[in-house]
């Protein structure tokens, strides 16, 4: 069932995993995000899940999604207890790092705003958000 609260991006700031979506919450958090990126020239992700084999499907969903260029794994490595995933697209590099107690869910952050509006270089960080939000 889902959260009767998440109606936008921000209700997600106050959460430690993921919530449950439905599928009409899920369309409507995945436009709000992709509108809400275009004004930043690259990202941050970082992906919270059980295992390695999983943090980094999702992030291979979101560079297809997004049509991004795989970015590259620094060490191969497969951990099957809880991670973190911290991929930079400024550098193409990602690592990630056993992490036991994390929720589970992504996170995204713009970075080099091309808009003179939005006033940094760095916006604001979205999530967490379903694992397989662009699994389509």
């Amino acid at each position: 069932m889902s959260d009767p609260a998440i109606t936008a991006l921000a209700d997600l700031i106050r959460l430690r995993t993921a919530p449950a979506l439905s599928a009409r919450e899920r369309k409507d958090l995945k436009s709000e995000l992709i509108a809400a990126m275009q004004p930043f020239a690259w990202f941050t992700v970082g992906v919270m899940a059980s295992s390695s084999t999983e943090a980094m499907r999702c992030l291979r969903d979101l560079e297809l999604a997004m049509g991004w260029p795989a970015m590259r794994l620094e060490d191969e490595t497969g951990i099957d207890s809880g991670v973190f995933l911290k991929a930079n697209q400024s550098t193409g590099f990602i690592r990630i790092r056993d992490e036991a107690g994390l929720g589970e869910g992504f996170l995204i952050s713009g970075h080099q705003s091309e808009l003179a509006q939005v006033g940094s270089q760095s916006g604001p960080t979205w999530g967490p958000l379903p694992l397989d939000l662009f699994r389509d």
